[in-house]
């Protein structure tokens, strides 16, 4: 029967695909991230006290492990929003003793982001958002940003249509400034975007 799928059709549908698959306990996880390349990313943040930095995560450790090692060194603090229990049960036990890191079960269906009052400076989005859903993301994530925070959005390299739907919604949305790096990482470009001064806190 799957000889019988078009590329189209899988693309149509692909959402029904991935609720088959996550029930039969499969959920797609992030390419390698290269940790000299991601090493060489978090040198946009500045050397200053108590910095947070947040992670909408469904899936991969590369990232994460990096993330953490970092804010472990600065401390700094670092939550991460899982998007499923796979990705929340195997961050909850690789932090487990880490005590700058906090792993949140998370919906990106939720009304409100921010979690007790906290703001981030740095906000990584590695987790795959639905097209239907990402203005919503955005309007959601710009309250619990500091301004002149930054959001960094992994996206599948090349593609082009999601990169400037991202930047469309980004300017439409009170964040400026956006930056694409496309030379960085083997499979992902990266859209790296400022919270406007003076809007949502």
């Amino acid at each position: 029967m799957l000889k019988l799928l078009n590329y189209r059709f899988f693309l149509r549908h692909s959402g029904l695909f991935y609720l088959f698959f996550s029930r039969l306990g499969y959920t797609p996880t992030m390419e390698h991230l290269e940790k000299e390349p991601l090493e060489q990313l978090l040198q946009i943040v500045p050397n200053y006290p108590a910095v947070r930095l947040l992670h909408f995560c469904d899936g991969g450790e590369d990232l994460p492990s990096v993330l953490a090692d970092f804010c472990a060194e600065k401390a700094y603090e670092y939550q991460i929003n899982a998007l499923n229990e796979a990705c929340f049960t195997a961050m909850q036990t690789r932090f487990e003793t880490h005590a700058h890191v906090k792993t949140v079960k998370f919906s990106l269906e939720r009304p409100r982001y921010m979690i007790q009052g906290k703001m981030f400076e740095y906000v990584f989005v590695t987790a795959s958002v639905e097209p239907s859903i990402r203005e919503a993301f955005l309007q959601r994530v710009h309250p619990t940003m500091k301004n002149g925070g930054n959001i960094l959005i992994f996206i599948p390299k090349g593609d082009h249509a999601q990169r400037f739907e991202w930047m469309r919604l980004l300017e439409e949305n009170y964040f400026v400034a956006t930056n694409t790096i496309d030379d960085l990482f083997e499979h992902y470009d990266l859209l790296i975007s400022k919270k406007m001064h003076g809007w949502g806190g």
